[in-house]
């Protein structure tokens, strides 16, 4: 039985790694039917094990079961996206203020690293979406690596980066100017810098809040405009 567990939690993370890859890619879309006998030929798994690993991502949100008509990419809708990005924005901001005290000269040596990084890389490549959707994730990631309460941190991940990212990935050049993701970063890390929790707080809320708004226009929009 253990066996069995560590087999189906290796083929749930072959995957969701080969679905994320394909959203990131413009290979899958949301709304996208998601063909199990492909996917398992495509990772040499039979089909019960790419079954039972799907019905985990459906339970994590990134895949949707229609009765009847099979498994699809999840599709938000505006509300959903907006409701996401609040909820995260909340989490994250409580859990950083919580352990900004706890963040240290190489946390922020590292931070700044970053946001330079995201700065620097309209120089080295013209199509850079995917970079610097790994550096928004570390830069968040780094925000909250000394948060004590694992579990919000957990919840917060799980709205802003395991679902809407990925599912949203295609808008993400749309939404703001390489300059814009810069300040918008730069802003966040002037609020932990102050050390102060209530800035803290509500600069994250509010830089969740207006992603999730450009976010919901722009996937509301109708196909092709």
């Amino acid at each position: 039985m253990n066996r069995d567990k560590q087999a189906l939690k290796t083929y749930s993370a072959q995957i969701s790694d080969y679905i994320k890859k394909a959203l990131l890619k413009g290979e899958l879309r949301p709304g996208d039917k998601v063909n199990e006998v492909r996917l398992a030929a495509a990772l040499s798994i039979s089909r019960a094990p790419v079954r039972e690993a799907l019905q985990l991502l459906v339970n994590n949100g990134l895949v949707v079961s229609v009765p009847q008509k099979g498994k699809f990419i999840k599709k938000l809708s505006a509300k959903e996206i907006q409701d996401g990005y609040l909820i995260g924005g909340i989490l994250e901001g409580a859990a950083v203020a919580m352990s900004v005290e706890s963040l240290d000269d190489d946390d922020f040596a590292r931070l700044n690293s970053l946001l330079r990084s995201m700065g620097e890389l309209r120089k080295t490549s013209a199509d850079y979406g995917e970079q610097l959707a790994d550096l928004d994730i570390a830069f968040h990631d780094a925000l909250l690596a000394k948060t004590p309460n694992r579990l919000m941190v957990e919840q917060a991940r799980a709205v802003c980066q395991r679902r809407s990212k990925f599912l949203l990935f295609n808008h993400w050049p749309e939404a703001f100017t390489l300059d814009e993701v810069v300040e918008r970063h730069r802003r966040v890390l002037a609020a932990v810098n102050s050390r102060s929790r209530h800035v803290i707080e509500n600069t994250l809320r509010e830089h969740y809040i207006e992603l999730g708004e450009r976010m919901a226009g722009l996937a509301s929009r109708p196909a092709g405009t």
